[in-house]
């Protein structure tokens, strides 16, 4: 008797048992979605770039520590003489974590000079601030529409917060 999924089924459940499985992990609306026989086949380029990029780090990596750390002799006897000197193992590490914290704190001081001042109005009103629109719509219509975004009064907020104290 010839198996119905021998056809169409990717792969083959496991057993130990005697008998054969018959079932498969490919489901037929999985045919229809894309995520089956059909579609199209291979990894996707941002998951060979990943591979590749990966890869090159730990090669990279390694030769790296090869060359600061390998004795010159050692270079010299598997025929290896020309290489940088080897006070840019120390120097190139430490100019990019020199780089990556002024980075840091030039772009924190960018943001404090782009800031206005806490007394400034402008911390409390820009360009965009609008008071709420009021309209009145009907009470019996089952369907009431989105109010506009808007900002809430200072004012309106102090009377919320403080006025109600008791």
């Amino acid at each position: 008797m010839e198996d119905r999924h021998s056809v169409n089924s990717p792969r083959r459940i496991l057993s130990f048992s005697k008998r054969r499985a018959t079932g498969s992990f490919v489901e037929p609306d999985d045919r229809a979605s894309g995520f089956g026989l059909s579609g199209k086949h291979g990894p996707k380029p941002s998951e060979v770039y990943g591979f590749v990029g990966s890869i090159s780090t730990v090669v990279a990596t390694v030769i790296f520590f090869i060359w600061a750390y390998v004795p010159e002799p050692w270079l010299d006897a598997i025929g290896i003489s020309y290489y940088p000197s080897r006070q840019w193992a120390l120097a190139v590490p430490a100019y990019a974590m020199v780089s990556i914290v002024l980075a840091l704190v030039f772009y924190v001081g960018l943001n404090f000079m782009a800031t206005p001042p806490p007394t400034s109005i402008n911390t409390i009103f820009d360009d965009y601030s609008r008071d709420p629109v009021r309209a009145v719509y009907p009470e019996d219509s089952d369907e009431q529409p989105i109010e506009p975004i808007s900002d809430i009064g200072i004012n309106t907020i102090n009377d919320l917060m403080f006025n109600n104290v008791q």
